[in-house]
């Protein structure tokens, strides 16, 4: 049985892993607010359970088991998230705090019960692909808003921040999740980007658009 702390290593060990810059021992105690010595402590016990292994210039790579277990959780917290928001009403920037805590409920009927409510969903409500049961996830290419030429269209598919300042940001200039977005107008100094959506005008920062993902 995995602990709470050894699933959340897990998770943050595959997350930091999809960067370049790697799960090092530095990010993990960056990303977890733990310090490096407790980090240490941890991996070295779940290298002992063959979950993790330690790559030169690489940091802290999963083993296929670890992999596995990571996913699960992941698929778990995502599942969450969708069901807050599409069952409960709850909004897109208020989930993450309670999928952290239902991700760890171990009963596999639960989450089975929630995804055949959602109908089998593939993404979250953040548009973050949802890891399928044997931990595969469906394939996206997706595009920084701040890279797309004006006057092209477009759709509004995910983030790459699901921070809650950045989400109800979002919200409240009233961009949504699946709106199309027509480029009108770009600043060449600053990126500053200027959208049509939704019937509405929006200027957005060009740090906004880097983290808006469109297809």
């Amino acid at each position: 049985m995995r602990t709470l702390a050894e699933e959340n290593y897990l998770k943050a060990i595959y997350n930091l892993s999809q960067h370049e810059s790697g799960a090092t021992a530095s990010k993990l105690s960056e990303k977890l607010n733990v310090k490096l010595p407790t980090i240490n402590s941890m991996v070295n016990k779940l290298a002992e359970k063959e979950l993790v292994e330690y790559q030169k210039y690489k940091g802290f790579i999963l083993t296929a088991k670890g992999q596995k277990y990571a996913l699960e959780v992941i698929r778990k917290h995502r599942l969450t998230e969708l069901f807050l928001v599409k069952i409960m009403g709850f909004g897109w920037e208020e989930v993450h705090d309670i999928a952290e805590e239902v991700e760890h409920i171990k009963s596999p009927a639960f989450f089975e019960k929630m995804d055949l409510i959602l109908s089998n969903p593939k993404f979250d409500p953040h548009g973050t692909p949802i890891p399928d049961k044997e931990g595969k996830l469906p394939k996206n290419t997706l595009k920084q808003l701040s890279s797309i030429e004006v006057g092209k269209t477009i759709t509004f598919v995910a983030v790459s921040d699901s921070s809650t300042d950045f989400l109800s940001y979002l919200s409240r200039v009233g961009l949504t999740l699946y709106s199309t977005i027509q480029i009108i107008d770009r600043e060449v100094f600053d990126g500053l980007l200027k959208i049509k959506t939704n019937k509405q005008t929006i200027t957005l920062s060009g740090q906004v658009a880097d983290k808006i993902l469109v297809e």
